[in-house]
C-alpha cells in the first residue's frame, strides 16, 4: 500500500471515528493523517509523497494569489478610462516534459486573467501565449517560466 492510500484511508477512519463524513472531518482526518505519516516517516522510509503535497500546496496558493493579483489589474484597466493594456502573443519556451504538465501549465496559464495559451508546437518545446499587458516580453516569458512553469514541474515531474 502507497502512502497516498495510507492516508486517504486514515482519513476515513478519522471520519468514522467522529461519526460523521462530512468534507470537513474528512479533511480534518487527512492533515492529521498526513502528520501522523511525517512524524513516523524514518520508520516507513522516506518517500516523495511529503515533498509533492507541499508542491501541489505551494502551487494551489500562488495561483490563486495570481489569480487575485491579475483579476485586480485586468479589473483596473476596465474600469478606468485610460486603457493601459498593450496585447500582444509570446513564444514561450517550454521546459516541462509530461503530457500532465503541459496541459497544467496550459490551463494555468489560460485561467489567469489577462493570459491565454494559444498553441503549443508540434514537437511541444515552445507555447504561444496571448498576454494583453505585454510590457516587456523577455521579462514577462521569465516570469512565466520562474512562475507557473516552475512551480508546475515541481508539483507534477519532480520527486
Amino acid at each position: 500500500m502507497n502512502i497516498l492510500s495510507f492516508n486517504l484511508l486514515l482519513a476515513v477512519v478519522w471520519a468514522s471515528l467522529w461519526g460523521e463524513f462530512t468534507l470537513f472531518s474528512l479533511g480534518a482526518g487527512y492533515i492529521v493523517g498526513f502528520i501522523a505519516l511525517w512524524l513516523v516517516q524514518p520508520l516507513i522510509g522516506t518517500s516523495g509523497y511529503f515533498g509533492r503535497v507541499f508542491a501541489w500546496i505551494k502551487l494551489i496558493v500562488m495561483f490563486l494569489y495570481d489569480l487575485v493579483v491579475s483579476s485586480l489589474h485586468v479589473a483596473v484597466d476596465v474600469i478606468t478610462p485610460t486603457h493601459r493594456s498593450r496585447p500582444g502573443v509570446i513564444e514561450m519556451p517550454l521546459d516541462v516534459k509530461t503530457d500532465a504538465g503541459i496541459l497544467l501549465v496550459t490551463n494555468l496559464i489560460s485561467l489567469t486573467p489577462g493570459t491565454l495559451s494559444l498553441d503549443i508546437s508540434p514537437d511541444r518545446k515552445s507555447l504561444s501565449v496571448h498576454v494583453m499587458f505585454l510590457d516587456d516580453p523577455d521579462a514577462l516569458c521569465k516570469e512565466l517560466k520562474n512562475g507557473v512553469e516552475q512551480r508546475v514541474i515541481n508539483a507534477v515531474e519532480t520527486y
